[in-house]
């Protein structure tokens, strides 16, 4: 295997005989390049033959796991993906991987699948929530795990070198009706006792093609929002954190006089929810609601919460009652699910919306559809309370939605090291922010700088995009809040290889 090369540009002879694959496109915990679109001018970060020795990097690193060599692939609903999806299934069986293939899924449908075919291995091909143009690969070798750092910098340095072995045994078999047991699957358990309407919305993504029955096989009176697939993504891109989705779900519940909204990812494994006011509610907060909810069923519960997420986890009075315990971990999908695992929690929550439910809720993956069906049930149970209500019982906070400046993925890093150094400085020299000492610093992922009441900012490098991510919270007033932010932007502001930030305060 020769090793790819990162200078090859489109419309050339080298472009179709030659292996293309950025670098910068093994992320943290899964894979991530600029793959292109013929109405953009930025060049491919990858080929369909770099593709291909991604695959054949794959199946050498799971013989060289020693893990079974037998994968199971699917694909999202772009144009591209069912073509990268094969590319990826020719360099698997040339490395002797017997590829398992189920056709269209969504994320959680691949890893439903490792254990309803019994396959230790998945290699889901999608690009998540990113706008079309982005391509990915989600990996895993150990249900319901998916790749972390360690993997993916061993995958990264098997393809990169070309230290793909070429072996005999690679066969590739067409798996059917693995979706039809994944939606019965998700219909197991209570149905609801009553009629909640809910609107559904999919963005044209490939929840389209799950989310309504789902939800409606467990009871639910469901109102369809676009759930038409379409990979153009016509009225917005799929992502259930982005403002635009959230107003358009809001505006739908207004219209239908809906309970609530739940919206889902380009792949499935995330959830946005707006209550029955239209009011957007932060995946932190759901998760929040859920805990107190399944901790008053599950006693002395653990779970685990990212660093982008509200600090209520740790002040809530009816968590403490409950004998509820909070462990805030580093943000990633990957991250979050292997410590739910490691500590045996109950449950994972991710300000972004992947949740992650293990026995008897779930089987310990991020799944958007079991999320959205938990906060029915949820809400089934609590029926003298509306979604409005449940959020109204939280202790008041105020928060920022997720904002993400543009920063290189060669310089982020760097910039979040700095950044870093400069608050752990502040703190030991006592410096005071927003008239306050600083109370608490937490570098498990990133920065998150914690004053004295309560009030906190998080800076961090993104692990999927060319961005930095920040995130604040105050549990005192909207103006420090604001002051908490206003504080990062100065410090970030003398980093010019920080670019605008895609929304502000």
């Amino acid at each position: 295997m020769s090793k790819p090369r990162t200078d090859i540009l489109a419309n050339t002879l080298a472009f179709e005989e030659e292996a293309l694959i950025a670098p910068t496109g093994f992320r943290e915990y899964d894979a991530r390049w600029w793959f292109g679109r013929l109405d953009s001018e930025k060049p491919p970060q990858i080929n369909l033959l770099g593709i291909q020795a991604l695959g054949f990097g794959l199946g050498t690193l799971i013989y060289e796991m020693g893990k079974t060599p037998a994968i199971v692939v699917g694909h999202d609903y772009r144009s591209y993906s069912l073509s990268i999806k094969q590319a990826l299934s020719l360099g698997l069986m040339r490395a002797g991987v017997r590829v398992h293939d189920i056709g269209l899924a969504l994320s959680p449908t691949a890893y439903f699948a490792q254990f309803d075919l019994d396959i230790p291995c998945v290699a889901m091909v999608t690009a998540s929530h990113n706008e079309n143009g982005w391509t990915g690969v989600k990996m895993g070798v150990e249900r319901p795990l998916t790749f972390g750092p360690e993997e993916m910098g061993r995958l990264k340095d098997i393809v990169l070198n070309g230290d793909g072995i070429e072996r005999a045994g690679g066969a590739l078999i067409a798996e059917h009706g693995v979706r039809e047991r994944y939606l019965d699957d998700l219909a197991k358990g209570d149905k609801l006792k009553r009629k909640i309407k809910v609107v559904a919305a999919c963005g044209n993504g490939t929840a389209a093609a799950f989310a309504v029955q789902a939800l409606e096989n467990i009871g639910a009176e469901v109102v369809p929002m676009d759930c038409t697939l379409d990979y153009t993504f016509p009225r917005y891109n799929p992502n259930p954190e982005d403002m635009k989705m959230l107003h358009a779900m809001a505006d739908a519940v207004r219209e239908h006089g809906a309970d609530l909204a739940l919206g889902f990812d380009g792949d499935g494994d995330r959830c946005g929810v707006v209550d029955n006011t239209g009011e957007e509610i932060f995946a932190d907060k759901v998760g929040v609601m859920l805990a107190r909810d399944l901790s008053a069923l599950h006693k002395n519960a653990v779970f685990v919460a990212d660093v982008k997420s509200t600090g209520i986890y740790a002040m809530d009075p009816v968590l403490a009652a409950n004998g509820a315990k909070t462990d805030y971990w580093k943000t990633g999908h990957s991250y979050i699910k292997r410590r739910t695992n490691e500590l045996g929690a109950l449950a994972g929550f991710e300000k972004s919306g992947h949740y992650f439910f293990r026995a008897p809720l779930g089987r310990g993956y991020d799944d958007g559809l079991v999320t959205g069906i938990a906060i029915l049930r949820m809400l089934d149970r609590n029926a003298d309370m509306s979604m409005a209500d449940l959020r109204e019982a939280l202790p008041k906070t105020w928060g920022s939605p997720t904002m993400s400046p543009a920063c290189a993925d060669e310089e982020k890093y760097d910039v979040v090291a700095k950044i870093t150094a400069e608050y752990e400085a502040a703190h030991k020299a006592g410096e005071k922010i927003l008239g306050q000492n600083i109370a608490s610093i937490v570098t498990v992922n990133g920065v998150r700088v914690t004053l004295q009441d309560g009030s906190w900012g998080l800076v961090r490098a993104s692990s999927n995009t060319p961005n930095l991510v920040v995130v604040v919270e105050s549990p005192a007033s909207e103006e420090n809040l604001r002051a908490m932010f206003a504080d990062i932007e100065k410090r970030l502001a003398k980093h010019p290889q920080v670019g605008a930030f895609d929304q502000k305060l």
